[in-house]
């Protein structure tokens, strides 16, 4: 969407896409304000500064080169694998988990970072590999071992909802890349026998007792399955057009765990009912659209991975935890993108925006429209 009134490097900026994101966010901001008993301390105002810093990090990454971003994606992979190692050796402990990197000045969560990354080493392996090849082992094996290098040490951590969000990231790559059916069909033969061996003898005590909840969450609404018990009645109660701004009993009681991170949209739900429910989708569909039309309409294979990619990484954060906060999915931390409060989660998501638009930009440029 350009808008001729603006000067021609602010047409040039998709606003078909910042003026939904600006809506969610603020959105958010209201669901945070609510969740902190009607104050903008501690969540609101916080939400909205990362929004506003990761938003000009997102414009300036709309500016990369291409060949700067091709030449940038096996060192990045390599630093952020390199973090992933520090984060086993010398990781700060927090929640049962050791997850992050504190360097005094800032904590990091180095495999937030890996989620974009990956797509972007996987976008250049297939983008320089010749299509003829993609049939062959040469197609599957290094791209497995650059997956499985990162998968693994998350899963170490222990934190399998990011390793899920890494696998998937880059299953949408292979998919898109073109690898025969038949190695996704043997792929998922493997996982269903692999599946009941991890779940005795590789997951923890907590993670399988979040499958056995969401199979039967009110086997124990009081332990296990509170989480999902309370987040279904939050939802559930708040009917079409919800209780109103402030009423929430279950989030201003304490009855929902989580109202400002993973349940932030059950918060939402109660007070504002199916129809900011619906809104909230609206605005996801906007802006997963757009970036499925950006990969579209990118100008070559490696940008169009690496497009294709980045949508599917914003998809898998929204339809995890919606799917998790109805009690259709296990219970795995992943925040809503845009609304839950968490500077991680929200990096994250803008690296896959400012990437779409650094690739909108690209299109632009090969069909003779420069912004600079």
């Amino acid at each position: 969407m350009k808008l001729a009134v603006l000067p021609e490097p602010l047409a040039g900026i998709p606003w078909r896409v910042i003026l939904p994101l600006v809506i969610l966010v603020c959105f958010g901001a209201t669901v945070l304000h609510s969740a902190a008993g009607g104050s903008f301390q501690p969540f609101a105002t916080s939400h909205l500064i990362r929004f506003g810093v990761f938003l000009t990090m997102a414009l300036i990454i709309r500016l990369m080169p291409r060949e700067l971003v091709v030449m940038a994606a096996y060192p990045a992979y390599v630093g952020v694998l390199l973090l992933l190692i520090l984060v086993e050796l010398l990781g700060a402990i927090g929640g049962g988990s050791q997850r992050w990197l504190d360097l005094g000045f800032i904590v990091l969560q180095p495999s937030e970072f890996m989620k974009p990354v990956i797509v972007l080493t996987l976008a250049t392996f297939y983008g320089a590999l010749p299509p003829g090849m993609t049939g062959s082992w040469r197609a599957l094996v290094p791209a497995g071992v650059l997956v499985g290098l990162p998968m693994g040490l998350v899963l170490l951590q222990p934190d399998l909802g990011t390793a899920l969000a890494i696998g998937f990231g880059a299953g949408v790559l292979l998919f898109l890349a073109g690898l025969p059916w038949k190695w996704f069909a043997g792929a998922g033969a493997a996982a269903l026998v692999i599946a009941p061996i991890a779940y005795f003898f590789a997951l923890h005590d907590y993670q399988r007792a979040r499958v056995t909840t969401f199979l039967d969450p009110e086997s124990d609404p009081l332990g296990t399955g509170y989480h999902i018990t309370q987040s279904k009645i939050a939802i559930g109660s708040g009917g079409i057009t919800g209780k109103g701004f402030g009423e929430g009993s279950q989030s201003h009681l304490n009855y929902l765990p989580e109202p400002h991170t993973d349940f932030v949209f059950a918060t939402m739900a109660e007070e504002w009912g199916l129809v900011g429910g619906l809104l909230v989708l609206l605005i996801f569909g906007i802006i997963l659209r757009w970036g499925l039309t950006v990969a579209r309409n990118a100008p070559d294979r490696f940008s169009q991975l690496l497009a294709g990619g980045m949508t599917a990484t914003i998809f898998f954060y929204v339809a995890i935890n919606l799917l998790m906060v109805m009690g259709l999915a296990p219970v795995v931390g992943i925040p809503l993108p845009f609304m839950s409060h968490g500077g991680s989660s929200m990096l994250t998501n803008m690296i896959c925006i400012g990437t779409l638009m650094m690739i909108d930009r690209w299109s632009q440029r090969s069909r003779g429209t420069s912004f600079t």
